[in-house]
């Protein structure tokens, strides 16, 4: 399946907790690179991420962020250490009898006392599981997205490569016709112009001349790769290099029909070619 490069998903989950954002961007790329950005308590993810990016993907730059937000829960974000508590009641009862004094200490001091505030620890794992579980269906929504617009694109191409072979055909069809026309034309003008040429020296001229306007050679090589293409397009496989090198061999035949065109009609099939083979190179940059 033809997948692109350029995607983006943004998955969210909601927990008691608090919740979890995940964006993920990807963007066309010769290779792949990865970049993860996490909040410092997912730090130890990161590996994780990445190897689960390499797997399932074969290029593109691709940018993945976490986001969390702790949820507060108002009377149990906090909890008081309340056996410390009674030992340091007991132990200012102590002092104040040794000293002779009767004071107790007000419940700002005691609550200041080191240990008898303790913030609610949270379950790291139980974070480090969701945010995995989270990435993992971002991660299958991103290739999901990709392959959709993979699959816009191979019509797309499929498209061109059926407007250019009409043009490969066409062009084939008018050949000989503008063969014969042209070497008619050759003896018109020597004829014209009186030309003392030996009657077997100009019919070497004229089929030389011929000889090199024929391009029977390039259309075949156009047919070659327009069915290779086709091939890559159908194959479950990496294509975007592929394709890439074949719009490069394209491009060059298109070029060599313009060049050795001898009448406006086929110069103009050429240029067609090469407008539609930039078209297919264009979008075969965002292929994986």
């Amino acid at each position: 399946m033809t997948s692109s490069m350029t995607a983006f998903t943004r998955q969210q989950s909601e927990q008691e907790w608090g919740s979890l954002t995940w964006e993920i961007r990807s963007i066309n790329h010769r290779y792949l690179e990865t970049s993860v950005r996490l909040p410092d308590i997912f730090r130890g993810l990161e590996n994780q991420i990445r190897e689960l990016v390499r797997t399932s993907l074969a290029r593109g730059k691709v940018d993945c962020q976490l986001r969390y937000a702790a949820q507060e829960i108002p009377g149990s974000s906090i909890s008081i250490n309340e056996e410390l508590v009674q030992q340091v009641l007991e132990a200012n009862a102590r002092i104040q009898k040794t000293l002779g004094v009767k004071r107790l200490p007000c419940s700002m001091e005691i609550l200041r006392w080191p240990g008898v505030i303790s913030e609610r620890m949270l379950d790291n794992k139980g974070l480090e599981a969701a945010a995995l579980d989270l990435f993992k269906f971002a991660l299958g929504d991103l290739i999901a997205t990709r392959e959709r617009e993979g699959l816009e694109l191979n019509g797309f191409l499929e498209k061109r490569v059926a407007l250019i072979r009409e043009l490969v055909t066409e062009m084939r069809n008018k050949m000989p016709d503008i063969l014969i026309a042209q070497k008619q034309s050759l003896h018109q003008r020597l004829e014209k112009l009186k030309a003392e040429l030996e009657p077997t020296r100009l019919e070497q001229e004229v089929t030389l001349l011929v000889q090199k306007a024929d391009v029977d050679e390039e259309l075949d090589r156009l047919d070659a790769h327009l069915g290779e293409v086709e091939r890559i397009l159908a194959a479950d496989e990496q294509k975007g290099r592929r394709l890439d090198f074949l719009m490069q061999e394209l491009n060059r035949e298109a070029n060599t029909l313009s060049s050795k065109s001898i009448v406006v009609e086929t110069t103009r099939s050429a240029v067609e070619m090469k407008v539609l083979i930039e078209q297919m190179r264009e979008q075969i940059q965002n292929i994986e």
